[in-house]
């Protein structure tokens, strides 16, 4: 069983809890029959099994024993087992009195994911976001938010958007529609010089934009805003995170993952090519001046 670099925290308890699956399966256990070697309910074992829970050295002793696993094997695990343990706070703690439970999440697989696949119908990424547009957008909801509270949010996305940049980034794949390019939020000059932050962001390697056209028709057409990380090398997302007016929603089950996964690759068929799309923003700017 190959184990790849551990990465983060949270990346660390995912593998180690994908290899338990894998290992629960090959000797034909269920999760509460391993609750039972375990002394603990099948919720533990499932919560193991999904990273949600850290293992400790008691439990991961124990099934090492349960499955039989080998010496060289066994270390390689450990090493995801130590590393899914550290408890070292993240940067976005600072910012605790202004962050939900679900934004933390989503903060979370964000500085961990390997890449990330968004789609946003309305607004334009946060990755992408300047500062005025961001500030524009932070404002509004349903409670009234004072002046520290949203310049504390606007700080939180400037800084989530390192993750671009870093010595080994994120690969970043957006897909929008035409009316994100046309909404004018927060005026005019905020919109013209978040225009050309889409030019610029569109240069880096990492970074992919593709916008659907008006013209893309039902084909384009999906109401929802969605995120998905991929955490490892795997070629599909693993991890949801849906938008609504309520917040954020985490779904990695199997069913929805490859439902998201498959429409946003519909999404994306439907967009303008990256050439097309950066000629399209460019001719909105321009609309602009």
């Amino acid at each position: 069983m190959a184990v790849v670099s551990s990465g983060g925290p949270l990346a660390a308890r995912r593998r180690l809890g994908a290899s338990l699956r894998m290992l629960r399966d090959r000797h034909g256990l269920t999760a509460e029959e391993v609750g039972g070697h375990l002394d603990c309910h099948l919720s533990k074992v499932s919560r193991l099994e999904l990273g949600k829970r850290a293992c400790t050295k008691r439990d991961f002793e124990a099934l090492m024993d349960l499955y039989d696993v080998p010496a060289a094997e066994q270390e390689q695990l450990r090493q995801l087992m130590i590393r899914g343990r550290q408890r070292v706070a993240p940067w976005w703690h600072a910012y605790s009195d202004v962050i939900s439970v679900s934004y933390a999440e989503f903060l979370t697989y964000e500085a961990e994911a390997a890449r990330c696949l968004e789609y946003q119908p309305v607004l334009i990424p946060g990755q992408l976001q300047t500062e005025g547009y961001a500030r524009a957008i932070t404002a509004p909801g349903f409670a009234p938010l004072g002046p520290d509270q949203v310049d504390s949010l606007v700080e939180v996305r400037m800084r989530r958007q390192e993750r671009l940049r870093e010595d080994a980034p994120m690969h970043f794949e957006a897909v929008i529609t035409e009316a994100a390019l046309r909404l004018q939020v927060g005026g005019v000059d905020v919109m013209r010089t978040q225009l050309r932050r889409l030019r610029e962001a569109s240069a880096l390697p990492n970074v992919s934009l593709r916008v659907i056209p008006f013209t893309a028709g039902e084909s384009g057409a999906s109401p929802g805003a969605f995120t998905l990380f991929g955490m490892g090398n795997e070629s599909q997302a693993d991890v949801a995170l849906i938008e609504s007016v309520e917040g954020t929603n985490l779904r990695d089950d199997a069913l929805t993952m490859r439902r998201l996964n498959r429409l946003f690759r519909n999404l994306a068929n439907a967009a303008l090519g990256g050439a097309a799309t950066l000629e399209l923003v460019e001719s909105i700017e321009k609309e602009l001046m």
